[in-house]
């Protein structure tokens, strides 16, 4: 049977697109999986999920859908939250890679709710929606290591491009470098790059 595993990686970050893939492995390819040492992809080393990541799109087919920052805010104006946005993306993966078996890390508070969605739209009626299925399932894990090493090369791109105005740091708000950085930019000034949505640089509209 194959399976279709399904994760994201940047869904918290204030910089940054937000990445979701999708792997179809074959069950009798989970045994090699495990040998690699396959695991949900924050448990992992930046170098470990690049040679992961590199192995696994050489082995499977695999899918990514990018939503950059600008496309979440358009898509938040019109009033589509990033659950629903994380659900076309899923969708989109879905109708590109043939499946037995869907299983998704869920993005909705009720799994057995976007579970039937899946179900519904895709007429696949073997679909998973679990929470920390990266956990779970060799198979989202692999999903998760091929989103993460995306937006971890995107990144630092990025880094390289803006290194003259400051540190982008990780991208979360958390983060002191990724605060400093958007502290050089009025509202309207920010970058494409940044997502003006979120709550951090909406607080720095509100201080102007």
């Amino acid at each position: 049977m194959n399976v279709l595993g399904i994760d994201e990686a940047g869904r918290g970050p204030v910089i940054g697109p937000l990445i979701v893939a999708g792997v179809v492995i074959p069950d009798e390819k989970v045994q090699i999986l495990e040998r690699m040492g396959i695991k949900d992809s924050k448990r992992l080393t930046p170098t470990r999920r690049k040679v992961l990541s590199r192995k696994l799109r050489n082995m499977f087919e695999y899918e990514t859908v990018e939503i950059t920052a600008r496309d979440i805010d358009n898509l938040r104006a019109k009033d589509v939250n990033l659950n629903e946005i994380e659900k076309i993306a899923m969708l989109q993966i879905i109708d590109k890679l043939d499946a037995d078996c869907i299983i998704v890390d869920s993005v909705d508070v009720k799994p057995k709710r976007l579970e039937e969605e899946i179900k519904s739209i895709s007429g696949n009626d073997n679909v998973i929606s679990e929470h920390k299925a990266d956990d779970k399932y060799m198979q989202v894990a692999a999903a998760s290591i091929i989103a993460k090493y995306e937006r971890d090369s995107i990144i630092e791109q990025l880094k390289k491009e803006y290194r003259e105005i400051g540190e982008i740091g990780s991208g979360y708000p958390s983060d002191p470098k990724t605060k400093k950085f958007l502290e050089n930019f009025s509202y309207n000034e920010m970058p494409e790059i940044v997502r003006k949505s979120w709550k951090t640089v909406e607080n720095l509209k509100n201080q102007e």
